[in-house]
Parts: structure tokens; C-alpha cells; sequence
């Protein structure tokens, strides 16, 4: 299983949901499907976006179990 770290980084950055969105262009849904305990299917332009906007490498928001 694959667990998200982006909640915890959206937390240490202070950034918001609708923040993101900015950043993004990303809807609610998919940013909160993204930062969901446990990542089931999300696609890996869309991590990289995150990624992006959050300053740090795709692997980083993610950690495998």
C-alpha cells in the first residue's frame, strides 16, 4: 500500500486545500483523493503537479508500506 505524505506537507507549508487548487488547477476532489491516508489510484502527472506546487520531488509525497 502506498501512504501520502502530502497532508502533512500541505500542514508544514500552511497551505490549504483551496491554496493548492490555485497552485494546481486541480479540482477538491482529486487534491483530497491525493491526500487521503492511503493513495488507492491517482495518476502520476497528477503527483507531479502537486509535486510541483509544493516545492518538492514526486517521491517525496508519497512513502510505500
Amino acid at each position: 500500500m502506498i501512504s501520502s505524505n502530502i497532508k502533512m506537507m500541505m500542514k508544514d507549508q500552511g497551505i490549504t486545500i483551496r491554496d493548492l487548487m490555485g497552485r494546481t488547477g486541480l479540482s477538491n476532489e482529486t487534491i483530497l483523493r491525493a491526500r487521503s491516508e492511503k493513495i488507492r489510484l491517482c495518476r502520476l502527472e497528477t503527483l507531479a503537479t502537486i509535486a510541483a506546487a509544493l516545492g518538492v520531488r514526486t517521491k517525496d509525497l508519497y512513502e510505500e508500506e
